[in-house]
């Protein structure tokens, strides 16, 4: 197999289908769940560490999505808590089982919210420990992640449990073990494909909630690009109406 971007341009072209194809009953389960929590007055809160905060990204705060979003971080601990910013620096600040703890404390949840985690092998222990916390909770919650990686390694939580083994919806991006498609000649590979499948899944989620919404004769919060006119005065008009619930700069 060469490596090239055409080569790479090849395998994704056929794989994004085949992921949009194989999870759409997943992508209608996990958008009844957000359905069911915005008719209620929910908030869908998503979080995701490393490269999969962009799925957090692609929900939260995203023109054409929904308005009752709240993007979780590991950085909470520090913008919203009391921890020092030098404890970002450490890149084994997600495998910390007690992290999840600190962050879902300081975030603005309520019951009937909704959450979506992302994480491509769905092992590390910040990640299996929110989503402990979140059913404990008895919340709504629907996982990103790559099932041919997860299975194929163990939890790095002391319950054994991964993402996939607690969430509600299971949502499959398709990656292969180790994310990277295009085997380099001295090992290892490039090409990682799992950030532009859950994208799509997750576009599709949304789109079928506001879907819901429109079908049932409810209004739909979408936001409008702030970067046309009008989009900031609708986007603040919404925005309000989920004061303290949702944050956006962060």
């Amino acid at each position: 197999m060469s490596v090239n971007g055409q080569e790479y341009a090849r395998l994704i072209s056929d794989l994004l289908p085949r992921v949009m194809r194989s999870q759409a009953p997943q992508v209608a389960r996990a958008a009844d769940l957000v359905t069911e929590s915005i008719r209620h007055d929910g908030v869908l809160h998503a979080f995701g560490t490393g490269h999969s905060e962009a799925l957090a990204m692609e929900i939260a705060g995203r023109t054409g999505g929904l308005v009752p979003t709240n993007r979780l971080a590991l950085r909470d601990i520090v913008l919203f808590g009391d921890e020092p910013a030098g404890v970002l620096g450490s890149s084994l600040l997600e495998r910390d089982p007690t992290v999840a703890r600190r962050i879902l404390d300081l975030a603005p949840i309520r019951d009937g919210d909704v959450f979506v985690i992302a994480s491509n092998s769905g092992v590390n222990g910040v990640v299996v420990e929110m989503a402990r916390l979140v059913k404990q909770r008895g919340l709504g919650l629907i996982a990103f992640t790559s099932l041919e990686h997860s299975l194929a390694v163990p939890s790095r939580h002391a319950c054994g449990q991964r993402l996939c083994d607690i969430a509600d919806v299971v949502l499959d991006n398709g990656a292969p073990y180790g994310d990277a498609t295009l085997p380099l000649p001295g090992g290892g590979a490039t090409g990682a494909v799992s950030s532009i499948t859950s994208a799509a899944l997750a576009q599709m989620v949304i789109a079928d909630v506001i879907g819901r919404l429109i079908d049932a004769g409810e209004s739909a919060p979408v936001y409008l690009s702030a970067n046309i006119p009008g989009g900031d005065e609708h986007n603040d008009e919404l925005e309000a109406r989920y004061a303290g619930r949702i944050r956006r700069g962060a």
